[in-house]
């Protein structure tokens, strides 16, 4: 494995040098995290990335457009695999606000929890967080997968509009609140659903799809234990009856 160094050489430069290697380290102590974020846009598809002493540092990772997988060991800050385009990220730590925030495809893997707004936005792709997940988590959802190992918190799928979201674990407030057409499953209890988010009868064709979603996010929960929950499209157009839910 080569190893990437500051102030020796910029990262962008070395990874030029050294192209026809595959595997590459980058120790965050000495290297900036722009610095790191270029080399990936730089990046050869095949190519694997390790990202040492992260230290909670935030926009870590994002904007990948190449096959590529990255391994982040540690902690990652905020907007961590924002705007993830195509390969892999792994965080072998907890990430903070906004973890993979608009991703658009490829798979971003948080091997501890990640704090609110968990793969906003996100148009398609898969998100798996073994741990728990903030508020928010899926909020405007347009095609995304995310699958929590653990429980969500308040205001989840918030207007989610396509994707689906598994929830091993609980669901708090307010959940899939003013939802359209996503799919929410959830194993545990919902505190509470949001406008116009109701339980729905979970038929063969869901079961299919919760055990794909299980696999791909490397877990064994039985699907027959999840409920399932989407819009009552009563909110699509105007009723004068429903007025008080908008």
């Amino acid at each position: 494995m080569d190893t990437l160094t500051a102030p020796e050489a910029s990262i962008e430069a070395t990874v030029s040098t050294n192209a026809v290697l595959n595997s590459f380290s980058v120790d965050l102590t000495g290297s900036p995290v722009r610095d790191l974020n270029q080399a990936l846009h730089n990046a050869v598809e095949g190519q694997s990335w390790t990202v040492t002493s992260p230290g909670g540092k935030h926009s870590l990772a994002v904007g990948i457009d190449a096959d590529v997988t990255v391994t982040i060991e540690g902690h990652a800050g905020y907007y961590a695999a924002g705007m993830h385009q195509k390969g892999e990220v792994t965080i072998n730590g907890n990430a903070g606000v906004g973890l993979a925030e608009n991703i658009m495809s490829g798979r971003v893997h948080v091997k501890g929890d990640a704090s609110q707004s968990a793969a906003a936005t996100g148009h398609g792709g898969l998100v798996v967080i073994d741990g728990n997940a903030g508020a928010r988590c899926g909020i405007s959802m347009k095609g995304v997968d995310i699958v929590v190992g653990g429980n969500i918190g308040h205001m989840s799928a918030f207007m989610a509009q396509a994707g689906r979201l598994v929830v091993c674990g609980d669901a708090g407030d307010a959940l899939g609140d003013s939802i359209y057409e996503a799919r929410i499953y959830v194993k545990g209890t919902v505190a509470s659903l949001g406008a116009d988010c109701v339980e729905k009868p979970l038929q063969a064709e869901h079961l299919a799809e919760l055990a794909e979603l299980l696999a791909a996010a490397g877990r064994t929960d039985n699907p027959t234990d999840f409920k399932r929950y989407g819009s009552a499209r009563n909110l699509y157009h105007f009723h004068v009856d429903n007025s008080t839910s908008y």
